[in-house]
């Protein structure tokens, strides 16, 4: 079931987007009065799954589920269909359009992907609005993953500051993105209650990249019981509500992923259990594990520790929001595309296909990242199209950005060749993200 409903948000967040960014070319096509001879979502070599005609345009659904198209009469496309370009210039075919309606033709797919995304994060914001911990109220400091120990954090550690700007917000993401994206070279940290800065590794961009399914670090906690399962290994061993869990095996646990790994390595196993009741008593008692290791109990979460902020936005307050939010998204995006085209990133590491995507929108139905992995989705979108590579909107519109400040034409069999060239580096781009999500899958 978790595997069907990753894929079906993937289809359904990718189907909404193909739709409205072909809408936008559509729409705009129309307004033009520019013949659109199809509108497909998915492609369709050989065969459509169905089809329809309305107009002078035949709708359909293709059977090969990467994106979709609208085929614009007199346009070299990715159809390379040159059969329509011999006859004579008709006044409701592309080319026979002035070169600023062809311009907002082939931009209408990024700007409403560009609108979409925007309105996807403010229509968030206002819903939603915001929770976040202070980074002041992290009391106990962090606890760090492999990861987080080669960058230099260690367990303890409790975040000051990224670089030169002040770590309010305890944003994990904002953590690692502001190190890869804006050359952050040093992290400031108390431990044991003095200030150390920590210099960070030349390729700590680069070992945050790859660490996609790592935690880095998270904010470390006591664990403390705050439910029982029922005929579970701890209600038969007396544990107790509220009792913290202080000795596993007489190894001293303070925290909660030091008590869950003693727990965890003794399968089918008698364990003692030593824990701090009502603050006062100590008490030891023993439980019999199962091949699954489990105790059977549910430690208190973040929010018995921390005071979790929760800010709300009315709807003239969120629009600001939104459009920060989006921008500060495709400010990200460029830098990242900036830092792999110098090197500074790698490819590999950096590109993912679906399987990537996938991961992100993850194995459960939550309405909240659904719509916000579409936003983000919308606007990567909007500017991966925006690129000047032939094949792409940024690569048509590049020549008719050429023509207008030319006044000259650039004759079809240079389109032609040009936007063959650009398909077969889409196709190699799309091999080579698969096959590096492959490559980490194993």
């Amino acid at each position: 079931m978790g595997i069907l409903t990753t894929t079906l948000q993937v289809i359904l967040s990718l189907s909404l987007l193909v739709i409205l960014h072909e809408g936008g070319h559509f729409a705009a096509a129309k307004f033009f009065k520019t013949k659109v001879e199809k509108f497909y979502l998915f492609f369709n070599p050989w065969f459509s799954v169905f089809k329809f005609k309305k107009g002078e345009t035949e709708y359909g659904l293709g059977w090969l589920p990467f994106g979709g198209y609208v085929k614009i009469a007199g346009m070299i496309d990715e159809s390379f269909d040159k059969e329509q370009l011999k006859g004579e210039v008709q006044p409701w075919e592309f080319r026979a359009k002035p070169t600023w309606q062809r311009l907002i033709i082939m931009l209408g797919g990024i700007i409403v992907n560009i609108i979409l995304g925007v309105v996807i994060f403010i229509g968030l914001t206002f819903h939603y609005g915001s929770s976040y911990i202070p980074n002041e109220s992290v009391s106990y400091g962090i606890t760090v993953d492999s990861v987080g120990q080669v960058i230099g954090l260690r367990d303890g550690d409790k975040i000051l500051s990224i670089g030169e700007k002040k770590f309010e917000k305890f944003d994990r993401g904002k953590f690692v993105t502001s190190i890869i994206l804006d050359d952050i070279n040093t992290i400031n940290v108390e431990r044991n209650g003095k200030p150390y800065q920590i210099q960070l590794p030349e390729d700590a961009p680069s070992i945050l990249v790859k660490a996609k399914d790592n935690f880095i670090f998270t904010y470390r906690l006591p664990f403390t019981i705050q439910s029982i399962s029922k005929d579970s290994p701890a209600e038969k061993s007396g544990l107790k509500i509220g009792d913290r869990i202080i000795k596993v095996n007489n190894k001293t646990t303070s925290w909660e992923n030091e008590a869950r790994e003693s727990i965890k390595n003794n399968p089918n196993s008698d364990i003692t259990v030593t824990v701090l009741r009502d603050n006062t008593d100590t008490v030891t008692l023993k439980a019999s594990l199962g091949d699954d290791s489990l105790l059977g109990v549910m430690p208190y979460g973040p929010e018995h520790y921390f005071d979790i902020k929760y800010d709300k936005y009315s709807l003239a307050e969120s629009i600001p929001i939104g459009i920060k939010r989006s921008w500060n998204f495709i400010a990200g995006q460029v830098k990242a595309f900036g830092k792999i085209f110098t090197g500074k990133l790698a490819a590999k590491d950096s590109v993912g296909s679906v399987i990537s995507m996938g991961k992100m929108f993850g194995d459960t139905w939550n309405a909240q990242r659904f719509w916000t992995m579409t936003g983000m989705l919308s606007l990567l979108l909007a500017f991966l199209n925006l690129l000047p590579i032939p094949g792409l909107d940024g690569g048509h519109a590049v020549f008719v950005i050429y023509e207008m400040i030319t006044r000259r034409k650039p004759s079809d069999k240079v389109v032609e060749i040009a936007t063959t060239i650009g398909f077969f580096l889409l196709v190699a781009l799309m091999i080579f993200a698969l096959g590096n999500d492959i490559r980490k899958l194993f």
